[in-house]
This record gives structure tokens, C-alpha cells and sequence, in this order.
């Protein structure tokens, strides 16, 4: 019965750490580009104050990462 369960470990391992892996990956992923929309959108409200024109469509409560 011993040999059962650890086998049983060692067949679900490799798909517990392929899952976890993708998950710090995609984590990864979608954390950098929302500090890339979050830098691009400062970067073009401070362009766009510097050049006198209104502040863009939406931009009243900071950026909106709905999409």
C-alpha cells in the first residue's frame, strides 16, 4: 500500500508543478503589462498637460484596465 501513494504523488507532481509555473508565468505577464499601461498613461497625461490639451477620454479616475 505504501508503493500505492507514492505514486500516486509522483504522477500528479509533474502536473501540480507545470500548473504552478504557469501561474506565476501568466501572473507575471499580466502584472508587467498593467504597470506598463499604468507608466504609458502617466507618461501621456504629463505629455498632454505639458502640451495644453485636455486631459484624454476617461482619464478622470486614472487609468481604467477593464479591457
Amino acid at each position: 500500500m505504501d508503493n500505492f501513494w507514492i505514486n500516486a504523488l509522483w504522477s500528479l507532481a509533474p502536473t501540480v508543478l507545470v500548473g504552478v509555473a504557469f501561474w506565476v508565468i501568466m501572473r507575471s505577464i499580466i502584472r508587467s503589462d498593467r504597470n506598463e499601461r499604468a507608466a504609458y498613461a502617466k507618461i501621456e497625461a504629463s505629455e498632454r498637460a505639458r502640451l495644453g490639451l485636455p486631459p484624454a477620454a476617461g482619464a478622470a479616475n486614472g487609468p481604467s484596465f477593464d479591457a
